[in-house]
């Protein structure tokens, strides 16, 4: 059978942008390797940082999808469990307050510095004596797990296809794109739309194409429900992520991404937590960056150093029990998102990248929808 769209990558940004194209009435097929839900949408946080606009572009963005996100439950006729709460970015106790503050002058919500007494009255379960303070920002939230499958629902409703197959080539006639190959079959359609995130390197490179989106290992722990309450979101008011980030996609850098190993490039430990309204947390992070995508990890020695972390600014979660995992998160060079069509090969578009995806996806899979089913609007890729 011939689709209109074929997605590539059922997290949330395929499932979104799959939604949202069946919406326009076309003829959608979901191509997805693991639909037990392994992948980087799952294992994370669920925030929604619409404070996180810097320009008129973001801001516009991000107010837009806060909107769409408190009425996504009503949209999709099921729950995905949105809610509004304080996100706590801690600061060190051997750090000045002012000066960690002034890292985050450009959004266009500005934090409220809170002192140590203020901040352990929001987040009890906060070690005053491992902060001088922290920063405070309103925040969305919603279980990524049932907004994906919200989105998938709801795509099905509309007629939409779904199947769980690994995408191992693109099919290509000239210089376009006509289908994808899979491990099982081939499928067709005038476009191919790939929303596998670290994975796209290897499928774009397959067909000689090189984009500057990037991928870590993140690593982080789910617990299981617990009566203890976490009020807030926590996380560092750190910049080492993104520090290392512009760091190995420098232009020298190009050979280690060209050239995939196993070896450890760069590590960032970024000590934070979330609560689910089941009772369970999300313990995290490690970001580790190692070019090729089935990279083994030291689980044990990983786990140790998230719990060490989490017992130093949240004592009483370090020893809950939970499970470790590691999943590839894609990331972008110097800009929050990478959407658009590939130049170089007709019929094939990009999807994927994005920073703070929870905020920035719903809205842009509604505006890239719109443009693929009407080429109204303008989405460049950045190439370098």
């Amino acid at each position: 059978m011939n689709y209109d769209v074929i997605v590539v990558g059922a997290g949330l940004t395929g499932s979104a942008l799959a939604y949202e194209l069946a919406k326009k009435g076309q003829k959608v097929l979901l191509v997805e390797k693991n639909l037990n839900f392994s992948n980087g949408t799952v294992y994370s946080y669920g925030g929604i940082a619409y404070w996180c606009g810097t320009d008129d572009r973001t801001i516009s963005l991000c107010q837009e999808g806060i909107k769409i996100q408190r009425g996504l439950s009503d949209e999709l006729d099921y729950d995905t469990q949105y809610r509004d709460l304080d996100l706590l970015f801690t600061i060190p106790h051997d750090k000045n307050p002012e000066q960690v503050r002034t890292n985050y002058q450009n959004f266009w919500i500005q934090p409220e510095l809170l002192s140590v007494e203020d901040s352990c009255g929001l987040e009890p379960l906060l070690n005053r004596e491992a902060i001088s303070g922290c920063l405070r920002f309103p925040h969305g939230h919603v279980n990524p797990h049932k907004l994906i499958i919200g989105y998938q629902i709801a795509f099905k409703r509309l007629g939409g296809e779904i199947r769980e197959e690994l995408v191992v080539d693109l099919e290509k006639k000239g210089s376009r794109t006509v289908g994808i190959k899979t491990s099982k079959n081939s499928y067709f359609a005038p476009e191919i739309i790939l929303c596998a995130g670290a994975f796209c390197r290897s499928l774009l490179r397959d067909v000689g194409v090189s984009l500057p989106i990037y991928f870590t290992h993140a690593q982080l722990i789910k617990t299981k429900p617990t009566d203890i309450k976490l009020r807030c979101l926590i996380m560092p008011s750190t910049t080492a992520r993104f520090l290392m980030e512009e760091d190995v996609t420098a232009l020298a850098k190009d050979t280690l991404w060209e050239n995939p190993n196993d070896e450890l490039q760069g590590e960032v430990l970024e000590p934070g937590a979330i609560q689910f309204l089941d009772g369970s947390l999300c313990l995290g992070q490690i970001s580790q960056i190692r070019t090729n995508t089935s990279a083994p990890v030291d689980a044990r020695a990983s786990e140790d150093k998230i719990r060490g972390a989490i017992a130093h600014y949240l004592p009483a979660l370090g020893t809950l029990e939970g499970q470790w995992h590691n999943c590839q998160v894609a990331f972008s060079k110097n800009v929050p998102f990478q959407v658009g069509r590939v130049e170089q090969i007709e019929g094939l578009s990009v999807f994927s990248g994005f920073t703070s995806p929870f905020v920035f996806v719903p809205t842009l899979a509604q505006k890239f929808a719109h443009f693929l089913a009407t080429d109204e609007g303008d989405f460049p890729l950045k190439t370098s």
